[in-house]
């Protein structure tokens, strides 16, 4: 799962650029999501879901044709990725917002910092523009940050690597990380580095144990596994 965002000043076009860009994604077979960053609240006034929350309840489900979550807090960028992850398998996530993340963004303004990719002026480009802008999204994004710094890419850190990726003079296949990446492990909401040889050990513990219960078709066809260990008082 790749990651972009969409960041400049307020009324420069943000949100008409990410429609443009998932518009072309999605045309090019790409499964997308995407994230906004705002400093309104979600939910209207009066409304059902709306009275839930004021009666106290931490987070609200509405289910119906579609399906949305209200927590009742502020969640980090990192945390809710995650969250999208393990929810829906995506090629893309595309974010508005979020200026300060370390990861690949498009600027609607002339700002812009190591981890810009180009810079737009929404308001002067044409339809012929976004191919060649979604084609340089396709080769200079990347998804989570292993944090591994093992060096095995050729960077001293991944940070380094990402940037390269970003400058166009690497790509996210120079990850062995992500390359291997069949296994993931997360301490709490931090996701922790696994060399192939620890992903490879773990699975095959993990699925040969699976192996052994009585899980019916389910078991069979399940296209991941996950496991969750909770720290319980007293244990």
């Amino acid at each position: 799962m790749k990651i972009l965002a969409v960041v400049g000043t307020k009324n420069t076009g943000k949100t008409t650029l990410v429609t443009k860009i998932v518009q072309e994604m999605v045309k090019r077979g790409h499964q997308v999501g995407t994230i906004k960053h705002t400093h309104h609240d979600f939910d209207l006034q009066g409304k059902d879901t709306w009275k839930h929350r004021e009666a106290g309840a931490k987070m609200v489900v509405g289910s119906g044709e579609t399906t949305f979550f209200l927590v009742n807090e502020k969640t980090e960028l990192d945390k809710i990725l995650k969250t999208i992850k393990n929810i829906e398998e995506l090629d893309y996530v595309v974010i508005e917002g979020f200026k300060h993340v370390d990861y690949p963004k498009i600027s609607t303004t002339p700002v812009k910092d190591d981890f810009t990719i180009t810079n737009v002026d929404v308001f002067q480009m044409g339809p012929e523009d976004i191919v060649p802008l979604v084609d340089l999204v396709e080769t200079r994004t990347y998804g989570l940050i292993p944090g591994a710094n093992c060096g095995e890419c050729g960077f001293e850190s991944c940070l380094d690597m990402a940037k390269a990726i970003i400058s166009g003079n690497t790509s996210e296949d120079s990850c062995k990380m992500k390359k291997f990446r069949e296994v993931e492990l997360f301490m709490g909401d931090e996701n922790i580095p696994l060399n192939p040889f620890v992903q490879d050990f773990i699975k095959k513990s993990v699925t040969g144990m699976v192996s052994s219960l009585k899980t019916g078709e389910a078991g069979k066809s399940a296209p991941k596994i996950e496991i969750i260990i909770r720290e319980v008082e007293g244990s």
